[in-house]
């Protein structure tokens, strides 16, 4: 074997192996066939890949090709042809669309989400009808929330809003870009590569989105204060809306990597702000904040581990009370937040 047709071969080998490293999960994920019948598929697809690359080593490589692209251009076909619902048996904390209108400065929003977390599976159900004058933004945090070592964290966005009768003036809403689970559901981030999960955006009291990652499922939670201008902070408010309208009149995919709770966030904040650097901190959301304090989106002159040290809310909400005074409780001592 010449050199050319060794190194021809060696590249079309490389083809198939990754091409066949996302058939057979797509189609484990994905195929309506009871799990035995998809393992076996699953294995017959792995079986032709190596058939097909035994023949193209041993000199057959149109006949290879052949076959292979066939099959693979089918499974293409439906693959492009599964489509996101908005039908499914949905769990309760995601089961309604958040909906807005907008008359000047106020917007309402319909199906704010305040649950009263005991735990995940017992709850009290609240969807809530709120409205915020954008003329009183006045704040925004990211609260990162960690479930799966360092570098793997859920991304929150919250607003505040000065509203006279809240405690400490303020009153917040915080926004989660999240799977759509159906019930009895579970999160795998592989599966998320498959059009496994639809998108949800939850918009919610604070006492709910964050006391049920800290006193219920035993994550760790930090909140720091972003530096926004406030026009940037209710552009960035607006763009939560306007995501909320688009996902209610088309539903989308959650994929890991592309349509994630970090990833649409930057994706809203690129357009109004401009300039941000597309970077591996984007991916492994853990790290957001060093993304955040080298862009000097954090609260300045101050260093990055005092913010992280002071911004740790996590024994302060399972300590705080689970009522209006939650989001200042969690507050307290965090830099930047003090108004």
């Amino acid at each position: 074997m010449t050199m050319l047709r060794a190194t021809g071969c060696g590249l079309l080998t490389l083809v198939l192996l990754l091409s066949s490293a996302w058939a057979v999960p797509a189609l484990h994920f994905r195929l309506a066939l009871p799990p035995p019948a998809r393992l076996a598929v699953c294995v017959l697809w792995a079986g032709f890949a190596l058939a097909a690359i035994v023949l193209l080593w041993r000199g057959q490589p149109a006949r290879a090709l052949l076959a292979y692209g066939v099959a693979f251009a089918l499974l293409l076909g439906w693959w492009v042809r599964i489509a996101p619902s908005d039908t499914r048996a949905w769990s309760d904390d995601v089961s309604r669309h958040l909906q807005a209108s907008q008359s000047g400065s106020v917007v309402t929003l319909a199906n704010v989400r305040d649950f009263d977390w005991r735990s995940d599976t017992d709850y009290t159900a609240r969807w809530e009808t709120r409205r915020y004058d954008l003329d009183r933004l006045r704040s925004v945090d990211v609260a990162l929330s960690y479930w799966m070592g360092p570098a793997i964290a859920h991304t929150l966005v919250s607003f505040g809003f000065e509203r006279e009768g809240a405690p400490g003036g303020r009153e917040q809403v915080a926004f989660s870009i999240e799977i759509r689970k159906e019930r009895g559901e579970a999160f795998s981030a592989l599966a998320g590569f498959f059009k496994q999960y639809e998108l949800s955006l939850v918009a919610a009291d604070e006492r709910d989105i964050l006391r049920v990652r800290t006193n219920v499922r035993g994550e760790d939670v930090y909140l720091y204060r972003v530096a926004l201008a406030p026009p940037a902070m209710r552009a960035l408010f607006l763009a939560y809306v306007a995501e909320a309208e688009a996902l209610q009149r088309q539903p989308r995919f959650y994929n890991t990597l592309t349509a994630n709770c970090t990833t649409i966030v930057y994706t809203m904040a690129q357009r109004i702000v401009g300039g941000l650097p597309l970077d591996w901190r984007l991916l492994a959301s853990g790290y957001l904040p060093e993304y955040l304090h080298a862009a000097g989106g954090l609260v300045p002159g101050q260093d990055l581990e005092a913010l992280r040290a002071a911004g740790r809310i996590t024994l302060r909400a399972q300590a705080a009370p689970a009522d209006a005074q939650f989001s200042q409780a969690i507050r307290r001592g965090v830099p930047g937040t003090a108004e």
